[in-house]
């Protein structure tokens, strides 16, 4: 689940946009309006909206966007009671509202039109809208056991516009070369490559490195703003175990060119035989050093036995 978050001045705008006959739009809930028409619709809120004149931007425009795995499950009334619930959460209430899903996409959604002007004439808070929701929308989804997107992977890059659009495409690059390079003269090197530029960015006027930057298609973006996997430490982390993992590789290869060829099997059947040695004294495993332990050992079991018998006269 997702949410969009847009103001405006225009309550015209929205309505004719949120109710378009092409969009098949269904009302799934809504308070305080006169539903007569778009323009009724539009009417009530303007109404409203002139309890205080001081906010310019009286228009509340919220969509909120669900999985199509989460397709068969959303019905107009379920529909309705997260997006109320989202709305009671963002401290939306007392105030105007209707709630449409639309049906001109692939993935289920809804809009939702409010006056943030509430019925008493305060302003609906704003601050902080954009990370409240973000949260809510996690809250909501793990509360109704909606689908859990996997993060930037699942990004339809198609419908991206700029600058997101580059941003996701250097996501992409990012994400295959930081996986294999091991230092970070080669991953600049593969990055230019593919038209991707990287700078630094120092503390104060030390040369100690404390950032990166990557610019592409004459966007810049720092590393932890692509992704928080991209910041200059854990860039610098993953370049790390890149080299780890290929010395352990190199190493197992030399080992095993090193060490002779052996037919499926034989080593577990020696190791048997070993054991078979030790306790009967047969094989070709069995040598003097094997002798000499067994001899130790029954020794040792003589003695306990001599121990034992005396303590039994004893008593």
């Amino acid at each position: 689940m997702m949410a969009k978050i847009v103001k405006g001045s225009d309550f015209k705008g929205v309505v004719d946009y949120i109710l378009d006959k092409g969009k098949n739009a269904q009302f799934v809930a809504y308070k305080d309006l006169f539903l007569e028409n778009r323009e009724t619709i539009a009417m009530s809120f303007n109404a409203q909206s002139r309890m205080n004149v001081k906010v310019s931007k009286p228009v509340g425009h919220i969509a909120l966007s669900f999985s199509k795995e989460d397709e068969p499950r959303l019905t107009n009334r379920f529909m309705a009671v997260i997006a109320l619930e989202y709305m009671e959460r963002m401290g939306i209430r007392d105030t105007q509202f209707f709630i449409a899903r639309h049906f001109d996409k692939e993935h289920p959604h809804v809009h939702i039109a409010f006056n943030r002007i509430d019925n008493n004439g305060n302003t609906i808070s704003d601050r902080h809208e954009r990370l409240r929701s973000t949260r809510v929308c996690k809250e909501l989804t793990q509360k109704y056991g909606l689908y859990m997107a996997n993060g930037k992977d699942n990004v339809k890059r198609n419908r991206l516009k700029e600058p997101d659009k580059t941003k996701y495409e250097l996501y992409d690059i990012l994400k295959a070369e930081v996986g294999r390079c091991g230092n970070w003269n080669v991953l600049v090197a593969n990055l230019k490559r593919q038209g991707v530029d990287v700078y630094f960015s120092h503390r104060g006027h030390t040369n100690e490195i404390q950032g990166v930057v990557f610019t592409l298609n004459g966007y810049h973006f720092n590393g932890s703003k692509v992704d928080r996997s991209f910041s200059y430490s854990k860039i610098g982390a993953a370049l790390q175990r890149n080299r780890h993992e290929e010395r352990m590789r190199m190493a197992t290869k030399a080992h095993e060119a090193a060490t002779p060829s052996t037919p499926p099997g034989t080593v577990q059947s020696e190791l048997f035989n070993d054991s078979l040695g030790l306790l009967n004294g047969g094989g070709s495993s069995y040598n003097a050093a094997d002798a000499e332990a067994n001899q130790e050992l029954a020794e040792i079991l003589r003695r306990k036995k001599k121990n034992k018998q005396k303590r039994s006269m004893k008593l």
